[in-house]
């Protein structure tokens, strides 16, 4: 897929199964705009002065606290720093460890916007394949034990769900040890595990410093928000201080200080119960109505992954079915090398309300039919 036709894909919608945003019609917005409001008057009364580059004190210090209840992660303030999304606190990470030609190890298959961020560090990007236990790390181990670090979707693997097994996240937290590496950790979805309750941060086992964890509030809240953070490791914090303060501030302070109050008066942990409700509803409902049609599918994360046999081109369908208001992804679009590929389709559930569901699934079933 080229850089265009990833942006376009990006910026456009919502529409039905489109991956990466979460439900627009189950958000609180007018209490979140009420607590904006005031936020912003707040803002405009304060003094004026350069704001803390790491962030609003007070979300950091409500990230903290939510971190160590729902990922248990004990950290404090210090060690996050508030970023432009997930891309910004990558950016900032991938500066701060730049390397050129340095190895780094990165999932197979994986987000191709994180793959081309690496390629545009220059790293020398080592495909790791996944299995029903995540990272193969003995893989990662024979390919490239040298690598600068490892990024990980260890809660939930992007895009076929897996769980990094117990085994392999000490394996994976000894061999950063021993190699003196850096482990990323992109949390991509928290705690909004649907099918079980979710493990605990990778991060909440590292007992030598090597894991720096990534989240945002993108599919939880909105990518509007433009809101992330890093968990740096203590041994980091100095380096991470001097990037932010030359190269990458966080967001504006009304943003941030309308989050922290949304998390302090416990709106934030009523929401997420409430997704996970829904969205687990929601994937149970397109399972069952894609197994009506003849075709099996596995929930991966927020999104159902239909298999399909390779004789069809995923992208073709995909590039189709936005002609028809569906907005699936190309499973093959995440795999690094063609040889390796595999085709499906990847189909987002927070965006596919339970009532659109059997008319989006006949047009999808039509179209694949189409391609046989």
């Amino acid at each position: 897929m080229s850089p265009s036709a990833v942006y376009q894909e990006i910026v456009s919608g919502p529409a039905t199964f489109q991956m990466g945003l979460p439900s627009s019609d189950s958000f609180p917005a007018a209490l979140f705009g009420r607590i904006g409001a005031h936020a912003a008057r707040t803002q405009a009364r304060a003094p004026v002065v350069y704001p803390d580059p790491r962030g609003e004190l007070e979300l950091r210090r409500r990230i903290a606290g939510h971190l160590a209840v729902a990922r248990g992660i004990q950290c404090d303030a210090a060690s996050i720093f508030v970023t432009a999304g997930f891309s910004g606190a990558l950016g900032l990470t991938l500066s701060m460890l730049r390397a050129t030609g340095a190895g780094a190890w990165m999932e197979d298959p994986g987000f191709f916007l994180t793959r081309n961020a690496l390629n545009l560090a220059r790293f020398q990007i080592a495909p790791i394949p996944v299995d029903a236990d995540g990272l193969d790390v003995d893989v990662g181990i024979a390919r490239a034990s040298d690598a600068v670090l490892a990024l990980v979707t260890p809660g939930q693997q992007a895009p076929t769900g897996a769980t990094l097994s117990l085994e392999r996240r000490m394996q994976l937290l000894d061999w950063a040890r021993r190699a003196g590496s850096w482990i990323v950790e992109d949390d991509y979805l928290g705690e909004l595990q649907l099918q079980k309750r979710a493990a605990p941060a990778l991060a909440s086992l590292d007992t030598n410093g090597r894991v720096i964890h990534i989240g945002s509030f993108s599919k939880t809240i909105s990518p509007a928000l433009r809101l992330g953070f890093i968990v740096a490791p203590d041994r980091l914090i100095d380096q991470f201080n001097e990037t932010v303060m030359s190269l990458a501030p966080a967001p504006a302070p009304a943003v941030q200080l309308t989050l922290a109050e949304f998390i302090r008066e416990g709106h934030y942990m009523r929401h997420l119960r409430r997704m996970k409700r829904l969205y687990a509803a929601r994937g149970k409902a397109l399972q069952d109505a894609l197994a009506s049609r003849g075709y099996p599918s596995q929930v991966g994360g927020l999104a159902v992954l239909l298999p399909l046999p390779d004789s069809i081109d995923d992208e073709a369908l995909v590039r189709e079915a936005r002609a028809q208001g569906l907005a699936p992804g190309a499973l093959s679009s995440w795999f690094s090398g063609r040889e390796a590929r595999q085709r499906g389709l990847l189909l987002g559930v927070a965006t596919a309300p339970e009532q659109d569901i059997p008319d989006a699934c006949d047009r999808l079933d039509r179209l694949i039919r189409r391609h046989r």
